[in-house]
């Protein structure tokens, strides 16, 4: 089930924003009098397709793209034959430079307005939950990666880069990650130590072991949704108690106890438990995951902010925005080496996996289209031929030299892009399922 939630939220998010992107492309060539022949969401074989005046509209198999064919354009279905006869008014190629530059970059310009809608009304919408810095009172715990840059459970972070911060989630922010030389200041034993992360450590946190396990708040907690015909729902645990023991070890913070219940795979454990002042002992046996079946009501207090509508629009714009500065950093961390290409890069099953999750939440999967749809805007402008990005670029030196490049040239820039693509494609694809398997 959790599979086909991921396949869903997948290929609705793609499905939406490859069709607005199509759709600035569309928008653009009609506004100049182009002829535009097809509009497709998804590749062939075609599924579906209705036809209005000059335009088939349709749906293909494939899901995981689009394209709008226009007349006098040498695309990515290689279609020159109108190479050999002169060019009709509406048809691309009869069309000013400017006017074919604003057509390539429309769907570039929609998918930028979408990001930043999507952010923007989330914003407003939502506001900021966050765990204030100065709440996280017990420090962090530090696992396996965080220990290796010199971290230990109980410090207490204070800086990062060398500035005070006040949202506990800055210590995981891209500007940590992505930067270089960046640093943490701890409180540890009541003096001040920096820490300093290795530029290449965001390659360790992509590794698919260490997924996750990099520094949490240390919380107290209280037992909340029960998950049903798990150890913990048939030994009687409840929404509400604490646990204070676990195989008589005390525990008063939740890394505490996975820290006991973890490594207890398939074996029994008994649980102390403080119900409504009464102290009562269960007994259990783990699943072969290590674990008994709740979540945790974590009680450290949350910081709510609301903001005006203009404060969302200013806020929401930033953080679309910052996708693709993020973007930007992690090419060149790739390209220095320090980030492993094959961590760093994922297709449509890393992307199901890893972001949008195998429970549909509405709030998660706006945000993941948002992100999307501003990174989507990033790749298609890079200046690769058959992106719109590589036709940006020729149209942009037809229109400072004044030369317009041969169709035979723009065939043969056509076809090398086709073939780049195809091969990050098929590295994408084949990496998400190396990773899934090993």
């Amino acid at each position: 089930m959790e599979i086909l939630v991921m396949a869903g939220q997948l290929i609705l998010g793609l499905s939406i924003l490859v069709g607005l992107h199509e759709l600035g492309h569309l928008l653009a060539a009609k506004a100049f009098g182009m002829r535009v022949e097809q509009y497709f969401i998804g590749f062939p074989p075609k599924i579906w397709s209705i036809k209005r005046g000059e335009t088939e509209y349709g749906v293909g198999a494939i899901p995981l793209g689009g394209f709008v064919k226009i007349s006098g354009m040498i695309d990515e279905s290689l279609d020159t034959a109108h190479t050999h006869t002169e060019p009709q008014p509406y048809e691309f190629r009869a069309k000013p430079a400017w006017q074919r530059l604003i057509v390539m970059l429309g769907g570039i310009i929609v998918n930028v307005i979408v990001g930043i809608l999507i952010f923007v009304i989330l914003t407003y919408k939502n506001g900021n939950t966050y765990l204030a810095a100065k709440d996280a009172k017990y420090g962090i715990v530090a696992y396996d990666l965080a220990k290796g840059i010199g971290l230990q459970t109980g410090d207490k972070i204070v800086k990062v880069n060398g500035k005070p911060i006040t949202d506990f989630n800055e210590i995981r922010s891209s500007d940590v990650f992505l930067g270089n030389n960046s640093s943490y200041t701890v409180e540890r034993n009541g003096k001040l130590e920096d820490i300093y992360i290795p530029n290449n450590f965001v390659d360790k946190l992509a590794d698919k072991k260490s997924a996750g396990q990099f520094v949490e708040a240390i919380e107290p907690f209280k037992v909340g949704e029960l998950v049903p015909g798990q150890p913990a729902t048939k030994a009687g645990l409840k929404k509400g108690d604490f646990i204070t023991s676990a195989n008589g070890k005390p525990i008063r913070f939740y890394h505490e106890f996975t820290e006991v219940v973890k490594p207890l795979k398939g074996k029994p454990i008994a649980l102390g438990i403080n119900r409504n002042g009464q102290a009562l002992t269960l007994n259990m046996t783990t699943t072969e995951e290590g674990t008994i079946g709740f979540y945790p009501d974590l009680l450290l207090p949350l910081t709510k902010e609301e903001y005006t509508f203009g404060q969302a629009l200013s806020i929401g714009t930033k953080k679309a925005f910052q996708v693709v500065f993020d973007n930007i950093k992690g090419f060149g961390k790739i390209f220095r080496g320090e980030v492993s290409a094959s961590k760093a890069l994922s297709g449509p099953i890393g992307i199901a996996q890893n972001l949008f999750g195998g429970i549909w939440v509405w709030d998660r999967f706006w945000t993941v289209t948002g992100l999307l749809s501003m990174a989507l805007a990033f790749m298609n402008a890079l200046p690769i031929p058959a992106l719109d990005g590589g036709h940006a670029t020729i149209l942009g030196y037809e229109i400072i030299s004044g030369r317009k490049p041969s169709d035979r040239f723009l065939e043969a820039a056509q076809r090398v892009g086709m073939v780049i693509l195809l091969g990050l494609m098929a590295f994408a694809i084949f990496n998400d399922v190396f990773k899934a398997v090993f």
